[in-house]
């Protein structure tokens, strides 16, 4: 795929039949009270609540186990929830069998079949729905040359590359035009570089089609790049939701901090108004809070050579320092405290292994939140 997705949406021919704003009206989804266990011991969800908008890139984000596939499924209608209800465009189908759903899902493994070509895995399932052969090969033309497959459609699906296969799989869920599609880590198995470009694919025939996607993955940059909000799940219950940024930037408690790649947390050990005690030392926050852990992330952290006094400066030795081209990586020891920072070079002397220096953060960048 190309930058010819880029287009105004506007002049964009649809691949749907119905309209953007008619298809985004039967997509939002509602979940309540959703609980699923297995045997007597595995609670895979425990009461989630959940609103989807319609039209939105959604993500499920959390480690292996965590109740983001299990969700995923029951959206889907391939497992039952045990209590709970779930409602897509208004409509109640908590007990709507799967082919009864406006529903299609990409999985990990593409799930093509491999000894048929192009275009007979893209017309298999308007096929086994009953469609007429001179609609089916419409169908699948226009799908062909949206998703840019139009050369291949005559190839075996085993003569093609990783990357062009995932695309087959998701013109297959996106030729039966349905209200809501569902990817279950559909780029895990690719390499970083292919997966990188594929996230941006994704990403833009989405928006161009403006259908709802419920995303998962256990990647956090992935989920990042590509949402309009993410849902944190752990042990069945969802932690924290909202756009990338206010999830990465103000994580609500530690699981979700440290789950984001923050390592930069310390107990709050006493606050007297704006003033924290922290194993750092004092610090002023901006907004103290109530919580009994601080989070400083590693990029709002500068570094000045030499040991300089002032309000939230911190004397520290340069423990460990990795060049990033763009940017380093360093590990500094505040007294017996290990601090992360991540500092842009703007073409700086950066400080060597063992140089003395001083910590600097605002008052701003510090975010307190719950165990």
């Amino acid at each position: 795929m190309t930058d010819t997705l880029t287009a105004d949406v506007a002049d964009t021919r649809m691949v749907r039949s119905a309209t953007v704003e008619s298809a985004r009206e039967a997509s939002s989804i509602e979940m309540q009270r959703l609980h699923k266990r297995f045997g007597r011991d595995t609670v895979a969800l425990d009461g989630v609540d959940l609103t989807i908008r319609a039209g939105e890139f959604f993500t499920l984000l959390g480690p292996s186990g965590c109740g983001k596939t299990t969700l995923l499924r029951i959206l889907a209608g391939l497992e039952e929830a045990d209590d709970g209800r779930l409602a897509i465009g208004g409509r109640d189908v908590t007990e709507v069998p799967p082919h009864r759903r406006s529903v299609n899902t990409v999985f990990q493994s593409y799930a093509l079949f491999p000894h048929l070509s192009v275009r007979e895995n893209l017309a298999f399932g308007l096929k086994m729905r009953g469609m007429p052969p001179e609609e089916r090969e419409a169908r699948v033309a226009k799908i062909a040359e949206f998703i840019q497959l139009g050369d291949l459609v005559d190839r075996r699906v085993d003569q093609l590359s990783g990357g062009q296969r995932q695309r087959i799989a998701l013109a297959r869920a996106l030729v039966n035009e349905p209200d809501v599609l569902l990817l279950d880590e559909p780029l895990s198995a690719l390499d970083a570089g292919l997966r990188s470009q594929l996230q941006v694919e994704l990403l833009r025939v989405q928006k161009r089609l403006g259908m709802t996607f419920v995303f998962v993955t256990h990647d956090q940059q992935e989920a990042m790049v590509m949402s309009d909000r993410i849902a944190v799940l752990n042990g069945g219950v969802i932690q924290q939701v909202g756009p990338p940024r206010e999830v990465y930037e103000h994580p609500v408690n530690a699981f979700v901090a440290r789950f984001m790649g923050h390592d930069n947390l310390y107990p709050v050990t006493a606050r007297s108004g704006s003033r924290l005690s922290t194993p750092l030392g004092e610090l002023t926050a901006e907004q103290p809070g109530k919580g009994g852990l601080l989070l400083i992330r590693p990029e709002t952290l500068d570094l000045l050579p030499g040991e300089v006094a002032g309000d939230n400066h911190l004397p520290a030795t340069v423990a460990e320092r990795l060049y990033r081209g763009s940017h380093a990586e360093y590990r500094l020891e505040v007294g017996e405290t290990t601090l992360q920072a991540t500092v842009n070079n703007r073409g700086r002397q950066l400080p060597e292994r063992g140089d003395r220096v001083t910590v600097t953060v605002a008052p701003g960048d510090l975010v307190t939140l719950s165990e």
